[in-house]
């Protein structure tokens, strides 16, 4: 019998739990190791700040639906792993061995980077579904006394999508409470470009993304590097235009990510900033038993920019690293080689408020196979469509492509090219 451990739970690790026991049956354990005990819905959190959403709508505890299915589950968080002993140690201290290791904890977020930042100083936050309720209670009161918004990325980060999704939902939000005229809001990130996205751009981003800002008098400084957050107003270096110090009573900044702490010790498996190092099989090329799947992956930059920007890593890409990975430690298992590799293409769904945008790169890496940009309601419609059949299917603890289809039927409605 194969043992295998996926540490992390959220839009990776669950359905990676689900796929690979379907996959290997009764005969094999998989145990899921956590450190939260509910499964959020990551990109409703955006949703969440504004109270579009609530935390019932967006999570369940994991344990009955995990244990439903005969997985293992594991609350606490992974403390240290130990693959020469092949074990991780829990958070309890508990040593868990394995014989196949899943990391898929998803991102530190690098807050301390910057003095001033992050929901422990005076900027909000939508990564996580915490985050985004105490952003809710700040937004709350800030409507009682409206000023500045400043929405935006900092130096580093990879997850430009919600940073623009975001700034459009503020505006719609404003608007419906007709406060939206008392509101100066400004977008700041380090990408070269609007509509870059750490991804070259994709389509017509660029002037797609800086129409929408103009047509919402959202104005905005790319190449900008935060050097300070204060309560009153941030502070950027804007390349070749110098120091700035832009005004703001409420702040929403997408962080750098880093590995957390306990992949990142772990000698040999991360790259400097702890993000896990794959080949072409989602593996270690070092320790050959560990996998790796989402955003704690390392990606290298598709291109140097002025200011240091990262690769998102979307659900659908993600999808496609969950079934790669469970097929070659399935065929592992069964002394096969291993040969199934993730497709790594990119496909956001972006809500506007009223409206959307999607973006497809297939493959992510240019020149590409099919790249476009494409608005319209339908795009917020499937989002929230997506959000809801995700769900319901975690639950039913039922595995199968669920970016893939939602996000395919969609194009087939709309008539536009799909991917090949």
């Amino acid at each position: 019998m194969a043992k295998v451990i996926i540490i992390g739970a959220s839009t990776g690790g669950l359905p990676a739990a689900y796929e690979m026991k379907d996959a290997l049956g009764r005969e094999h354990e998989v145990t899921v190791i956590s450190d939260v005990e509910d499964f959020h819905f990551v990109p409703s959190n955006v949703w969440v700040a504004v109270g579009w959403r609530t935390r019932k709508d967006i999570s369940f505890p994991l344990r009955p639906y995990l244990e439903r299915k005969g997985i293992g589950f594991i609350p606490g968080g992974a403390r240290t792993i130990d693959p020469g002993k092949n074990e991780v140690i829990t958070g309890a201290g508990t040593a868990v061995p394995y014989d196949y290791l899943v990391i898929a904890t998803g991102p530190k977020l690098a807050f301390d980077d910057i003095e001033g930042f992050g929901p422990a100083g005076n900027t909000v936050s939508v990564c996580t579904v915490d985050h985004a309720e105490r952003g809710y209670e700040k937004y709350l009161k800030f409507v009682e006394n409206p000023g500045p918004i400043v929405v935006g990325a900092a130096q580093g980060a990879s997850c430009f999508g919600p940073a623009y999704e975001f700034s459009f939902i503020l505006d719609a939000d404003l608007k419906k409470r007709k406060i939206r005229k008392k509101v100066p809001m400004t977008f700041i990130t380090p990408e070269p470009y609007i509509g870059h996205m750490g991804l070259a751009g994709v389509g017509d981003s660029k002037t797609l993304l800086e129409h929408e800002l103009r047509e919402r008098h959202i104005g905005w400084h790319t190449n900008a590097k935060i050097k300070k957050i204060e309560e009153d107003k941030i502070i950027i270096d804007v390349l070749n235009e110098g120091e700035k110090a832009i005004p703001c009573k409420y702040a929403m900044i997408i962080p750098a990510f880093k590995g957390v702490d306990a992949v990142a010790r772990v000698e040999g498996l991360c790259n400097p900033r702890g993000f896990v190092i794959v080949d072409e099989f989602q593996r270690s090329p070092k320790y050959k038993n560990i996998y790796s799947v989402g955003v704690c992956i390392a990606i290298a930059p598709l291109e140097a920019t002025p200011v240091p920007t990262g690769v998102p890593k979307t659900g659908y890409m993600i999808e496609s690293m969950v079934t790669a990975t469970v097929r070659n430690i399935e065929a592992d298992i069964k002394g096969a080689p291993v040969s199934a590799r993730a497709t790594w293409n990119a496909i956001c769904l972006a809500d506007m408020g009223n409206t959307g945008i999607a973006f497809v790169a297939l493959p992510q890496v240019p020149p590409r196979n099919v790249t476009w940009a494409k608005k319209g309601r339908w795009v917020r419609l499937a989002k929230v469509a997506f959000e809801s059949y995700f769900i319901r299917k975690m639950k039913k603890g039922i595995s199968e492509p669920f970016y893939e289809k939602i996000i395919l039927d969609a194009m087939r409605i709309k008539k536009l090219e799909p991917p090949a």
